[in-house]
């Protein structure tokens, strides 16, 4: 394997990206093995934003999460039915929902946190904190321009 070249994708980031996704989310999957957050994208940032944020609306997650409608809807769904969030109409919006965490995704958010930390430097072991902290910046910045936030300069 050692001989294989990858063509233009050696000087590509969103190969290297791409391909990383995969490899960290199995071995975050196996962090989290057994836990309702555990396997399919978007319930973890889903609970820690419900946790952080009470009310906010399924909208805003999905553009965060970069989810459309429909998935985000089987999302929640599926959040609800193991008892971690609750839906409510907001109280500024009839027309719209309010998300808030329960007890038990309240706890799971508690649990999950350090296990998320620890499983992220864990897996980039082979880089430094320096370029910990630099890539961090770097994938911020692009992150939060594709979701269409604020720049923001400590990212």
């Amino acid at each position: 394997m050692t001989e294989i070249g990858l063509d233009v994708l050696e000087d590509t980031l969103s190969f290297y990206i791409r391909s990383l996704n995969m490899a960290v989310s199995r071995d975050l999957d196996q962090s989290l093995e057994g836990l309702d957050v555990a396997r399919g994208t978007g319930k973890i940032t889903t609970l820690l934003l419900v946790d952080r944020h009470p009310g906010i609306r399924p909208s805003v997650i999905a553009q965060m999460i970069l989810k459309d409608r429909s998935a985000m809807g089987r999302l929640l769904e599926q959040m609800e039915e193991h008892g971690l969030l609750t839906r409510e109409v907001s109280s500024d919006d009839n027309r719209a929902q309010a998300l808030y965490i329960t007890g038990k995704g309240r706890e799971l958010a508690d649990l999950i946190r350090p296990i998320i930390t620890r499983q992220s430097r864990n897996f980039f072991s082979d880089i430094t904190d320096e370029e910990h902290a630099m890539l961090i910046r770097v994938l911020g910045r692009t992150y939060r321009r594709v979701v269409g936030l604020e720049p923001n300069d400590e990212v």
